[in-house]
């Protein structure tokens, strides 16, 4: 079996597609795992022809590789290619309304990779937080130590999901397709069990406090507001919910619930402060 590569943001832009259709040439993949994006959702509404770029037409060009060579192409979409309005969790099959430029081009790289017949995993995810980047668990860490109230949008519900979380079922998924046990197609994969953005904070704070750290907000502090009291450029999704049973049975897998993964990363945080 052959070994991983994994190029950096530095090694390969995927805005420059010539670049892009050469570096397959020359590495000649047997799996491609697209887990990078453009994913400034508010910065796209402004430029959303950077974000076609690289979530649509280098995803065209990974998909066309992948149909032409006869290899699996794996990619990573979004909630956001739904409007949100549901109210129920969206099943795979559910029609796409994006409401959002982001939103937009994630839903157009997923058409890519369809019109294109590549043999292809799509696994949509949703509210993906690690100890790594940017995201929202570490911002409420950080700004618990800054403030002594916060402001949290309580009318979006969604299924927070670790990045740990999407890399074992992704693996489980390639073995399983692999083995000719998992279809290509579309799939839902988030964590179990659903919060708002205000209960994620709370949970997030309370978990924190708990475990000693020493922080100016506590969770009486946190003040839930609607979406409207903190406008953005691009529409956030109310119901981000994603329904995973499909991806569950074809795995034989049950997903955790959410509060497990958020736990485990709010404690590796706070052992290593200079994460947050």
């Amino acid at each position: 079996m052959g070994g991983v590569s994994a190029l950096s943001r530095d090694e390969i832009d995927l805005a420059n597609l010539d670049d892009l259709s050469t570096l397959l040439t020359i590495a000649a993949p047997d799996v491609i795992v697209n887990a990078a994006a453009y994913t400034a959702v508010d910065k796209a509404e402004a430029d959303e022809l950077a974000a076609q770029k690289v979530n649509a037409e280098a995803v065209g060009v990974l998909a066309a590789y992948a149909q032409s060579k006869g290899k699996l192409l794996v990619h990573y979409s979004t909630d956001y290619v739904f409007d949100g309005e549901k109210a129920t969790p969206y099943l795979e099959d559910d029609s796409a309304n994006p409401q959002s430029a982001y939103g937009r081009s994630k839903y157009a790289g997923e058409q890519a990779i369809l019109e294109s017949a590549c043999n292809a995993l799509i696994f949509r995810t949703t509210w993906v937080f690690s100890t790594h980047g940017n995201n929202f668990v570490k911002t409420i860490l950080r700004l618990a130590k800054e403030k002594e109230s916060l402001n949290v949008v309580s009318d979006q519900v969604g299924a927070p999901t670790s990045a740990r979380l999407i890399a074992d079922v992704t693996a489980s998924a390639i073995a399983a397709y692999h083995a000719k046990t998992l279809k290509g197609g579309i799939y839902h994969l988030t964590a179990a069990g659903e919060t708002s953005w205000h209960g994620l904070a709370l949970h997030t704070v309370t978990r924190a406090h708990a475990n000693g750290a020493v922080l100016k907000l506590n969770a009486r502090q946190i003040n839930a507001v609607p979406t409207e009291a903190y406008p953005l450029p691009a529409r956030r999704p109310h119901n981000s919910r994603l329904d995973t049973g499909l991806l569950s049975r074809a795995l034989n897998l049950n997903f955790p619930d959410w509060k497990d993964d958020v736990d485990q990363v709010i404690d590796q945080m706070l052992r290593s402060e200079t994460s947050i």
